[in-house]
């Protein structure tokens, strides 16, 4: 690693008077310490701690690797310089061994940020860490997508437990810098965001926001990774991204759109696949969501926009319970013709208890039956199952007691779309209230609250302290 300093002035205020009482009335100094500005570039191969008395700029590929572990402290932040030449972009990657410790508190987060004057998403890729928990690759591991292929860049393996660290209070703006504008859905979707390669269930993960990244915001690329707090807004891509063989839990989602994204093909609250070729190699990709609350546009779109609340697609398993998913227009439920049988024939996949919503009506349940994606057409068979609650010869297990609400102004959600800070806690009236239920084996070690939803009626999560910025 390299620091440099960029040069500051001090200059000191002398008591006047030697021996007066200088301690009183001593007027605050007219020239306080500059920070010094250090440059993060080339590898980190010592344990490293950054000092929250300097600015910190990020240049070029920073690679954490020998086992190295890098901390950050609560109130730094980071800037990462700008490069027009995707291959030159800043990144920060954690390799597989090594570790990231970001300490930052609600009211002072750790900040990933652009050094631009004029910040714009795709400025920097973002941060990626790299784990030894298993993904569907060969041999269970795979190398991270938009990189050349090297050591360093090689994720998975087989401790499923395995520890790349801890990532509380931390906020990532501006990244995304790979993602060429609508890219191919498979072949071109990069490294952004904060990247989540191969990370297994020992690294701690909470309290995350990524606003304006040019492509997705999470991405979970197999392991076994948990994760609580995590808030997606204005991206261009997916909000959640998940693939190759990720199985973790998460809980207390918010995926939040206020207008259409203006680069992606389809721009999805969640999206999940298997693999390209919509294989049943294993571990399957399997998330496992409770307390999610996606919301899309403000403004109704047209149906020539494809974006979808929820995408499951490519062989994908999924459980998704006590959420919400509204105000996309072409769809909150999208499955294909390989996962709707998963999900209608009780074959891995759940989806129950949950609020679902679409400004087009007859299209909260939708179905992609073109083989390029494009032809999406409302379910009506996974709509009508979706909301039966008693027993009857139509009850599918894995896709029952949900609740479909005719109009986003139905679920009665505090302030969406406000023009200082959302709140997505449910007003009185709401149905999101009640109707949690964790009785389900998958769900048993999630935290059992009575409301669906990533926010509780008495809930601050969202809203309180400087880690969540709308602006």
């Amino acid at each position: 690693m390299t620091l440099k300093y960029k040069s500051t002035a001090l200059v000191a205020l002398l008591c006047g008077i030697l021996f007066s009482s200088c301690e009183k009335n001593i007027p605050p100094d007219p020239f306080p310490e500059e920070k010094q500005t250090v440059t993060l570039t080339g590898d980190i191969t010592t344990d490293t701690e950054l000092d929250p008395k300097n600015n910190y700029l990020l240049k070029g590929k920073v690679v954490v690797k020998n086992n190295a572990t890098l901390t950050i402290p609560q109130g730094v932040t980071v800037a990462a310089e700008p490069n027009a030449t995707a291959a030159d972009k800043a990144a920060l990657i954690i390799t597989r061994g090594s570790k990231i410790n970001v300490n930052g508190t609600s009211d002072q987060p750790v900040v990933f940020t652009s050094a631009a004057t004029s910040k714009a998403p795709g400025d920097w890729i973002g941060i990626l860490v790299l784990g030894k928990a298993e993904t569907n690759g060969d041999n269970g591991k795979l190398h991270v997508s938009g990189f050349q292929s090297s050591a360093d860049m090689e994720f998975g393996g087989s401790t499923n437990n395995d520890n790349s660290g801890s990532i509380k209070f931390l906020r990532i703006e501006y990244a995304g810098g790979l993602n060429p504008a609508l890219e191919e859905e498979w072949a071109l979707d990069q490294a952004s965001g904060l990247s989540l390669n191969g990370v297994g269930s020992g690294t701690v993960l909470e309290n995350v926001m990524i606003k304006y990244s040019n492509d997705d915001a999470f991405q979970f690329v197999g392991g076994t990774v948990d994760g609580k707090y995590l808030v997606a807004y204005n991206n261009g891509d997916d909000n959640f991204d998940f693939d190759r063989g990720y199985t973790g839990h998460l809980q207390f989602l918010i995926s939040y759109r206020t207008v259409p994204s203006a680069v992606a093909i389809r721009a999805n609250g969640f999206e999940s696949l298997n693999d390209q070729a919509a294989s049943d190699r294993t571990p399957l990709t399997r998330p496992v969501v409770s307390n999610m609350t996606i919301i899309g546009p403000r403004e109704d779109q047209p149906l020539t926009d494809q974006s979808q609340g929820i995408y499951i697609r490519r062989s994908t398993r999924f459980s998704i319970e006590n959420s919400i998913v509204a105000g996309y227009s072409n769809g909150g439920l999208m499955l294909c013709p390989k996962t709707r049988p998963l999900l209608t024939q009780n074959k891995g996949s759940v989806f129950k208890f949950n609020l679902v919503n679409a400004d087009e009506p007859g299209r909260a349940y939708t179905f992609d039956n073109g083989p390029t994606g494009v032809i999406i057409v409302p379910d009506t068979e996974v709509a009508a199952w979706a909301v039966i609650a008693e027993a009857s010869k139509f009850k599918v297990p894995s896709l029952n007691r949900n609740t479909t609400a005719a109009d986003i102004s139905d679920l009665k959600l505090k302030s969406l779309y406000a023009a200082e800070a959302p709140d997505f806690a449910p007003a009185e009236g709401s149905p999101a209230l009640t109707g949690a239920d964790f009785s389900d084996k998958d769900f048993g070690a999630f935290a059992k609250v009575s409301f669906r939803g990533a926010v509780g009626p008495s809930d601050t999560w969202a809203s309180a302290g400087a880690w969540l910025d709308w602006k």
